[in-house]
């Protein structure tokens, strides 16, 4: 039944938008067996606050559409809400509570953010975070099939799958990237997370995304420690021209893996104009998706062709550059590491199946006298953040040689940034047929590791696989464009993990949130 989510509870709703101003009308979609539900708002923070709540809402059963996926659900506006002026910049859960229905099965959440204002006054703060809603939504398979098992078009306006937003905290089971304790042997098939997520009746993507498994996580840190941000997704940068307007420093998180054209290029006008980027995400910037609809609703759905995109995308022919593939396939030419100095063809993943099954979970230091790592008191050899597995299970390499001195720099490439400073990296692997954990479902005809091979290095022979096969996670900071602003790369998903318990990873991230705000 987890892989079956499409009212799972005997309640479901979404948001009509993921991204509202203060004025603008919330409007939530709910469907429910129930006679009656009850609804509350609460913004997540360092806590949860509580600012709107109803009950004795009547209920309504309108039954998904068999095409809820990739079209949406269309169901009709159950209750409407203007978002006050006091309502701050954030990430609202909503909690709809069906009257009557067994306690295990009576709960559904949905959520949307409340981005500041269009003025000068609405917008203090000086860092804003992108929450990864388009990465949301490649895995998300409520009503049918996701990026991942199928579909190559997938609907915004449908729910999240369950847990996806909310759940109860655990330590390790909800992991992709499992960190092992003393004695233990690897989770290299992935069981644990597999017992887990069955026996809640979550999807496959509550270990790979959403707002709980890695927003979530930053923002409790972040406030704890004083920090104050404003909040946006991943569409607001193609819908927004003047969303970045005002900031010292971006944030993208955890798993950030999926970007429009006009939502790059909206960043790297922002670098390029003197803002910074800080990126603490994996496998960031993978896939080139397009965000489109009908006259009615622009946003409506997100495509993306993946594996196949370069020869069952129909718009290769004509706008070859827009092409729902890799950014670094040589059809789209565009690749991430322009921007961010890295990309995971030059490293995928860490201690998730065959690769690096046994690695230590974190990054080894070798620029230790870098601003990244003062206060931290690391050295040149020691490792950082492995005592919660900092780095996994998707990761951000780059191509790397050592200089006079045995220390990292970025190889001579015209399509990398000219100024770059390597601070750490640890290796990773691409994975292949037979490598992955068998916990999930891989491709049936290929794994990445063919697959970069074939796109990037131009085959699957023995040289072209040896090339994509070997690579890193690694930290960096690059500067892409000669009078921009700095970019931050932590090239692993699972940062936000060990924020809240491990000295060093939390210095590194204050040394970064103080040097840009």
């Amino acid at each position: 039944m987890a892989d079956d989510v499409a009212f799972y509870d005997q309640i479901e709703g979404y948001a009509g938008r993921l991204s509202y101003r203060p004025g603008e009308r919330l409007e939530l979609h709910v469907s429910t067996v129930a006679p009656t539900y009850t609804v509350r708002i609460e913004r997540w923070g360092i806590v949860r606050v509580e600012v709107w709540s109803d009950s004795g809402m009547e209920g309504l059963h309108t039954p998904a559409p068999p095409d809820a996926d990739s079209q949406g659900c269309e169901w009709p506006v159950s209750l409407g809400v203007t978002i006050p002026d006091e309502w701050s910049s954030g990430f609202y859960l909503v909690t709809l509570t069906a009257d009557g229905a067994p306690e295990d099965r009576a709960v559904a959440h949905c959520g949307f953010v409340v981005r500041p204002g269009s003025s000068p006054e609405s917008r203090s703060n000086r860092a804003i975070i992108v929450l990864a809603t388009n990465t949301w939504n490649a895995y998300n398979n409520w009503g049918g099939k996701s990026l991942y098992t199928g579909g190559s078009q997938v609907a915004f306006r449908r729910p999240f799958g369950r847990g996806m937003l909310c759940r109860p905290e655990v330590e390790r089971d909800d992991r992709k990237s499992r960190p092992t304790r003393w004695g233990e042997e690897p989770d290299v098939d992935g069981m644990e997370f597999q017992n887990y997520r069955n026996a809640m009746g979550y999807p496959p993507a509550v270990g790979s995304t959403g707002w709980f498994t890695f927003e979530r996580r930053f923002v409790e840190w972040a406030e704890s420690e004083g920090y104050e941000l404003d909040y946006a997704i991943s569409s607001d940068l193609q819908d927004d021209s003047d969303v970045l307007d005002g900031y010292d420093l971006m944030l993208s998180i955890g798993h950030d893996e999926y970007w429009s054209a006009p939502q790059r290029r909206a960043v790297e006008r922002f670098v390029e104009g003197g803002g910074n980027l800080a990126s603490f995400s994996g496998n960031t910037m993978f896939w080139q998706v397009r965000v489109e609809g009908d006259d009615a609703d622009p946003g409506r759905w997100m495509v993306c062709h993946k594996y196949t995109a370069h020869t069952t995308d129909p718009i290769t022919e004509t706008s070859p550059e827009l092409t729902s593939g890799m950014w670094c396939d040589p059809v789209v030419g565009d690749p991430e590491w322009k921007l961010l100095g890295g990309g995971s063809a030059f490293g995928l993943y860490y201690r998730f199946g065959a690769a690096v099954a046994r690695g230590s979970g974190g990054f080894t230091v070798y620029r230790d006298d870098h601003w990244l790592l003062a206060d931290t008191g690391l050295r040149y050899g020691d490792v950082l953040g492995a005592k919660h597995g900092a780095v996994g299970y998707e990761t951000l390499g780059c191509p790397i040689q050592l200089d006079e001195y045995q220390l990292p720099v970025m190889a001579d490439r015209s399509d990398l940034p000219a100024e770059s400073e390597i601070v750490a990296y640890v290796p990773a692997s691409n994975c292949g047929m037979g490598e992955y954990p068998k916990s999930i479902s891989a491709l049936s005809d290929q794994g990445d590791l063919e697959f970069i091979a074939e796109r990037v290095y131009g085959g699957v022979d023995e040289d072209s696989l040896k090339r994509a096969r070997h690579g890193n996670a690694v930290m960096l900071v690059c500067r892409p464009y000669p009078n921009g602003g700095e970019v931050v790369t932590v090239g692993t998903t699972d940062w936000a993990f060990a924020l809240a318990d491990d000295q060093p990873v939390g210095q590194v991230t204050r040394n970064v949130m103080n040097r840009f705000t």
